[in-house]
C-alpha cells in the first residue's frame, strides 16, 4: 500500500506537477506589460503584468534557522483598506533596503505580486515563478525510490514471513529511507544552484543513493566482528 501511494505521487509529479510548474514559469517569462488602464477582465485574458505604486506599511526580517527572509507589508495610498504582505529572500539587492514609508513599484501577475522596484533596484518576490525543474525532478525521483523501497521490503515480507531480514527497518530500512531523502534534497538543491540540466538528476540521485548505502553496508560489516 505504501509502495502504491509513493508510486502514484511520483507519477503525478512527473506528469502534472513538473510540467505544470515549468509551463507556469514559461508563461511568466513571456508575459508583457498590460495596456494602460486595462480592466481586470482584460488583464486576466491577456495574462499580462500589472504595475502599481504602493507604500511599505511595515518591513521586518524573519529568521528561520540559518535563512533570513524579509517580509514587507504593502499598502495602496488610494485605498487604505488594501494591504498585502510579500516575502523577499536574503540573496537579492532590495531585501534589506525596504523601510516603513518607502514608495515602491509592484509588478503583479495572476493575482500575485512577483516583483518590487525601488529607485531602480529590482527584486522578485518568493511568489515569482522560477525555473526549478532540477529540484522538482529530484523530488519526483525521491518519491519513486521510496516506492521501490516499500515494494521490495513488502514483497520480501510477504514471500518470507518468518525470514525477511535484512529487509527490515533497523538498520537498513532506516538508513535507506533517510539516505533517499537526504540525497534527493541535496542533489535537487545543488542542481538548481549549479544550473545543470534537469534530466541529470534522474541518474545522479539513484547513483548517489547506491553509493551512500554501499558505504554504510561496508562500514557495518567491517564493524560487525
Amino acid at each position: 500500500m505504501l509502495s502504491l501511494l509513493w508510486a502514484v505521487l511520483s507519477y503525478l509529479a512527473f506528469t502534472v506537477w513538473v510540467p505544470g510548474q515549468q509551463e507556469r514559469y514559461e508563461h511568466y517569462r513571456a508575459a508583457e506589460p498590460c495596456p494602460a488602464q486595462a480592466a481586470p477582465q482584460e488583464t486576466a485574458a491577456k495574462d499580462c503584468l500589472t504595475t502599481r505604486h504602493l507604500t511599505v506599511a511595515k518591513a521586518e526580517s524573519i529568521h528561520t534557522g540559518k535563512v533570513t527572509a524579509y517580509e514587507a507589508t504593502l499598502q495602496d495610498p488610494g485605498d487604505a483598506s488594501w494591504q498585502e504582505a510579500v516575502r523577499l529572500s536574503d540573496s537579492g539587492q532590495l531585501s534589506d533596503k525596504l523601510h516603513e514609508g518607502d514608495e515602491v513599484i509592484a509588478t503583479g501577475w495572476r493575482g500575485d505580486i512577483v516583483l518590487l522596484s525601488k529607485d531602480g533596484v529590482r527584486q522578485e518576490t518568493t511568489d515569482a515563478p522560477r525555473d526549478e525543474r532540477q529540484g522538482n525532478a529530484a523530488l519526483g525521483v525521491l518519491v519513486a525510490l521510496l516506492a521501490a523501497q516499500a515494494l521490495v521490503f513488502g514483497v520480501v515480507r510477504l514471500a518470507r514471513p518468518t525470514a525477511y531480514a535484512p529487509f527490515v527497518w533497523e538498520p537498513y530500512g532506516r538508513w535507506l529511507t533517510f539516505t533517499n531523502v537526504g540525497v534527493g534534497v541535496s542533489v535537487g538543491v545543488a542542481s538548481v544552484w549549479l544550473g545543470i540540466p534537469w534530466w541529470t538528476v534522474l541518474v545522479t540521485v539513484p547513483m548517489a543513493v547506491c553509493a551512500v548505502m554501499a558505504h554504510l553496508v561496508r562500514r557495518r560489516r567491517a564493524a560487525g566482528p
